[in-house]
Parts: C-alpha cells; sequence; structure tokens
C-alpha cells in the first residue's frame, strides 16, 4: 500500500494531505524519515510514524462524522506547530481529520471524518456540493458589487463560478459556492475594494451549524449522515 493511502486509511489525514506531510518530512516508516511519494509500505510488517507517534492501520474501523464550530485562530490542519489546530477542539480517541479548509482568520462550520471517500467527494467541485458563508465587511456593499460577485469574478487568472448572493444589510450578504479556491470570498470581496470583517460558513452540502456554540463540536445524526453519504 502506498504510505500516503495508509495514511489516510489510518485516519491520520487525507490523502492529498499526507503527502504534503511526507514531503515536508512528518512520517517515518521503520524509525527512517521518508519523503519520497509513493513509497509502498507492508501493514504487517513495516511501523509507520506520524510527528513521532506510531500510526497503526486498524480493521473495520466505524466510521466518524462531526460538526465543529471552528472559532478564529484555528488552523484546520492535522498537525501545526505552536498554533491552535481543528483537531485541538474534540476529544476522541478515533483520529479523523477535516474536510476541506476553512482559513486561520475565519470561523463557523468545518466537518471531521475518518470516511476517506466522502472526504474526497466533498472535497472535490466537480459534485456541486453547496458551502454557504455569511460575510460582513468593513463598509457597505453596493447591489452592483454583489451582483459583480454572484457572476463570477477573474481571481488569480481564473473566473470564478457563478455563485448565489442575498443582501442581508448594507453591509452584510450570504454567499453560496460550489467550490473553494484558496481565500476565494475575502479576494472577491477585496477586488470591490471593500474588505472582510467577518467571514462565518453556516452550512456545507446538507449540514448545518445551527446553534452549535462557538469552539463545541457533535456527532451528525443519522439522518444527516444518510444525506450526505448517499
Amino acid at each position: 500500500m502506498r504510505l500516503q493511502k495508509y495514511l489516510a486509511h489510518a485516519g491520520v489525514c487525507s490523502r492529498r494531505k499526507a503527502e504534503e506531510y511526507i514531503l515536508q518530512g512528518h512520517v517515518k516508516v521503520n524509525h527512517q524519515v521518508v519523503t519520497e511519494l509513493g513509497t509502498k509500505v507492508d501493514s504487517e510488517q513495516d511501523q509507520v510514524f506520524f510527528d513521532n507517534k506510531k500510526v497503526v492501520l486498524k480493521q473495520h474501523v466505524s466510521k466518524i462524522y462531526i460538526a465543529v464550530n471552528k472559532p478564529e485562530g484555528v488552523v484546520t490542519s492535522c498537525s501545526q506547530q505552536k498554533t491552535k489546530i481543528i483537531l485541538d477542539l474534540i476529544n476522541i480517541d478515533e483520529r479523523v481529520y477535516p474536510v476541506g479548509r476553512l482559513d486561520k482568520d475565519s470561523k463557523g462550520l468545518v466537518l471531521l471524518t475518518n470516511d476517506g471517500e466522502l472526504h474526497n467527494k466533498l472535497s472535490h467541485p466537480s459534485y456541486n456540493h453547496e458551502k454557504e458563508y455569511v460575510v460582513t465587511t468593513g463598509h457597505s456593499i453596493s447591489d452592483a458589487d454583489l451582483t459583480h460577485m454572484a457572476q463570477g469574478m477573474v481571481i488569480d487568472k481564473l473566473k470564478t463560478r457563478r455563485a448565489k448572493v442575498k443582501r442581508l444589510s448594507k453591509n452584510k450578504f450570504s454567499i453560496v459556492l460550489k467550490q473553494g479556491r484558496n481565500r476565494q470570498i475575502r479576494k472577491m470581496v477585496g477586488k470591490t475594494g471593500n474588505k472582510v470583517d467577518i467571514l462565518q460558513r453556516i452550512r456545507m452540502a446538507n449540514i448545518n451549524l445551527g446553534n452549535l456554540k462557538e469552539g463545541k463540536w457533535r456527532y451528525l445524526t443519522q439522518q444527516e449522515i444518510k444525506q450526505l453519504t448517499q
């Protein structure tokens, strides 16, 4: 089994993130640092370590689905030195990892799971899963600017996909995206000459943040899981 697949199946992080950790030297096989992608490991003979902690590939692992209300200042990462990470907010023994990113300066809904298939499904834009945000800007935003964002804007030389945008007040609006490019909303607002003061994600696919308090977490209900995975 490829090393990055081993880490993902063990619930350490997503396969894509595992590749980053391997290249950064976080992973050892039989006590030797491995930085070559595609390295094969034998789950019955080799010992794998992530940040010097042994990683065991469990058989028949129960799938876990968690919603977290991430505060500002917390990083959606499995590992980050000297910074509070999303996993610090939960207290379970099983390994889970975040679905996608929510930047450090933003807050709101983050999903955590050990279901690699669902992770890939929710992370890939081709599946058209919606993510909804509430944005508060530094000063009032015009109808023309909201329309521009809804129709798509050129960010980093690529045009964003059409979005659903709704005004909530003179300097607050909601936006629904079906893609998640790096700091996309902040860059879109920046192109209007405005800036984001508060950015909160309130929904991912059918999962709503609801009244979950900041810094708290909960397991998804069976109904939520069914709708999310079907």
